[in-house]
């Protein structure tokens, strides 16, 4: 193998443990030795390995704790190689644990490397594999424009979210905007000052808003924010600022000037039992800034809807 990788062995006898090192050095690992369980958490905490090779039988302890620590649960998956001098129920059990293989004492050099360059290999391809996969799925669930996720997305997360807001009885806020008069930004300066007005507003909202927030393309020129443990004030703190910072900014070379309407909606709230009700009644707020006058922001079942501008 090309790559330098490095190899943890962990095993109390040292001559044993020195002709494993040498055999996998001259290979091309990089070494880290190990001869208790205590000394071999040490260096998982401190080093990054690529390999573990482990001897079950370490005196007074057993190597299945180390097997153990590396298959727990948040652990970077690597693979394990246990060595066993007679004891086949030990062996079993590392596997049982979720060892990749183990081999016997005497261990012969070459079959130690080829089996650990296959594992490798094995374990390469599949980080690969899902690294392609997330990928793909990034790409599935996110508008290719702004950047944002996209409208399959958020119906996934509206659901989700509701179900949790009502499991533990925590707010959930929902804002809907949707920019005025877009189609004559179009057709007065082009779609691509069209789509510099849509990736920046999509990213004035990413930076207004928490992690656990959620922004969504909702369809055209409409984005959606989901707000987790946030109530309707929360919400309406979040759209005030959005919207005045967008009435701010002169947008790419033709310095297109835009303003949006919001509609804001939470639960708890009189009317919203469901994620559906949660998305009508935002989206009958963002009615209403539209019809009052645009460049509005409404709440559900506000007596007045108030200036996007302060």
């Amino acid at each position: 193998m090309g790559e330098r990788w490095t190899a943890l062995i962990v095993d109390d006898a040292v001559s044993q443990r020195a002709g494993l090192a040498q055999a996998l050095r001259d290979a091309g690992a990089q070494v880290v030795l190990a001869g208790t369980v205590n000394e071999a958490f040490a260096v998982l905490i401190d080093t990054r390995i690529d390999l573990a090779l482990i001897a079950l039988e370490l005196s007074p302890e057993s190597g299945l704790t180390i097997v153990e620590q590396l298959r727990g649960e948040g652990e970077r998956a690597v693979p394990v190689l246990v060595t066993t001098r007679s004891a086949t129920t030990e062996a079993t059990a590392a596997l049982n644990l979720g060892a990749d293989d183990f081999l016997r004492h005497p261990i012969a050099g070459p079959e130690l490397v080829a089996r650990c360059r296959r594992l490798l290999r094995h374990y390469r391809r599949f980080s690969d594999l899902e690294t392609e996969v997330t990928r793909l799925h990034e790409l599935s669930v996110t508008d290719g424009l702004t950047q944002v996720a996209n409208h399959r997305f958020f119906q996934e997360r509206l659901s989700e979210e509701f179900r949790r807001a009502q499991r533990y009885d925590d707010p959930l806020a929902l804002i809907l905007a949707d920019l005025d008069h877009f189609k004559l930004v179009n057709d007065q300066y082009g779609h691509p000052a069209g789509d510099q007005v849509l990736r920046t507003l999509a990213d004035l909202f990413k930076a207004s808003v928490r992690e656990t927030d959620f922004v969504a393309r909702y369809g055209g020129e409409e984005f959606a924010v989901l707000l987790p443990k946030t109530h309707l004030g929360g919400a309406l703190s979040v759209a005030e600022r959005v919207a005045a910072e967008l009435r701010r900014r002169s947008i790419g070379p033709a310095e297109v000037r835009v303003t949006a309407s919001f509609g804001v909606s939470s639960f708890p709230g009189r009317g919203v039992s469901s994620p559906e009700q949660l998305l009508k009644t935002a989206d009958e707020a963002l009615y209403r800034s539209k019809s009052d006058g645009r460049n509005r922001i409404s709440l559900y079942q506000a007596v007045q809807a108030a200036p996007a501008s302060h």
